[in-house]
């Protein structure tokens, strides 16, 4: 018998419904480390045999930029909620 596999959607952001400028932030944050973990790893370098160029070489940022983003949306490697609940004790507040 096989077993109902669970899954959720990558375009349901993983966030409260009232926007918190905290939490924001700290979605951000992750898409940007996201963004230079990508790069260094090599996404959005052309690659020599079908490779698309000077367009390619500009606009891959773009690219790396927006799947950090979609990566921290959907509910990222944990960071974000890590800085969150940081910036959350900053201010005093709990969590």
């Amino acid at each position: 018998m096989p077993i109902p596999l669970q899954t959720t959607s990558a375009a349901t952001p993983v966030r409260p419904a009232i926007s918190d400028p905290l939490r924001e932030a700290a979605i951000e944050l992750e898409a940007t480390f996201l963004a230079e973990m990508l790069k260094s790893a090599g996404l959005g370098e052309a690659s020599e045999a079908f490779g698309g160029g000077a367009g390619e070489e500009q606009f891959s940022s773009f690219l790396i930029r927006e799947q950090a983003n979609q990566i921290s949306r959907s509910g990222g490697i944990g960071l974000a909620e890590s800085l969150y609940h940081a910036l959350k004790e900053t201010q005093g507040e709990q969590p």
